[in-house]
């Protein structure tokens, strides 16, 4: 997959957080029927079992990204994101540096960050980050370790700071993406507003119909 292609607006505005901890079913069957819904993008979040649970998830999951053509990422293991054949690697301020990323990879494999401060908004294009991953905005309990909630105004501001493409995470559901997307932003990502629903088929194809409308109004 091009990495402009991976990176477009088009392509981060139904972001997949897959988590296998964030289902009780079949977790392949979940984020296979995300991705028939409508999801545009996918990133496997492995934090129990090890980097070889994770490469062998990865691996499944690149596997039906790849076949849909949906940008497939990793979360915080460059390891098991170049070992996977990923198209790129999502990682926060506390995993190895974007510049130090950066010297490890190709031109073309795609970096998204989550700042956690302006500055750190501001000053991520130049450190080496693709695009941003910007909360949690509501509180989540889906993530441990998200953070305070940063609410709808700092997300405005933040993607305002950005001049990258943003994608809001965090406590986001059917009901509040719309006002999410108020605030600028290309995409949501999402995580138990798709994995925990009773269709995550369904789940994600009325989000990715919010996503749209709200971006043509």
């Amino acid at each position: 997959m091009g990495f402009y292609d991976v990176l477009s607006p088009e392509r981060l505005a139904l972001y997949l957080v897959a988590d296998p901890d964030q289902t009780s079913g079949d977790f392949l069957a979940a984020v296979e029927a995300a991705m028939a819904g409508g999801v545009t993008a996918v990133q496997l979040r492995v934090k129990h079992g090890g980097d070889r649970r994770a490469y062998e998830l990865a691996l499944d999951v690149q596997k039906r990204c790849e076949w849909r053509g949906i940008p497939f990422l990793v979360n915080d293991s460059l390891g098991v994101a170049l070992a996977s054949n990923a198209d790129g690697i999502h990682i926060g301020v506390n995993d190895l540096p974007l510049i130090a990323i950066r010297t490890l990879i190709s031109p073309t494999f795609a970096v998204g960050y989550s700042p956690e401060t302006d500055e750190q908004t501001i000053q991520a294009r130049s450190a080496g980050a693709d695009y941003l991953g910007l909360g949690p905005v509501f509180v989540t309990g889906s993530k441990a370790d998200a953070g305070a909630a940063i609410g709808l105004e700092i997300l405005s501001r933040r993607t305002r700071l950005s001049d990258l493409p943003t994608v809001a995470i965090g406590g986001i559901t059917l009901h509040n993406a719309s006002a999410v997307m108020e605030s600028g932003v290309v995409g949501i990502a999402v995580m138990s507003a798709i994995l925990r629903a009773a269709d995550p088929r369904d789940a994600a194809r009325r989000l990715i119909e919010v996503v749209r409308y709200a971006r043509q109004t």
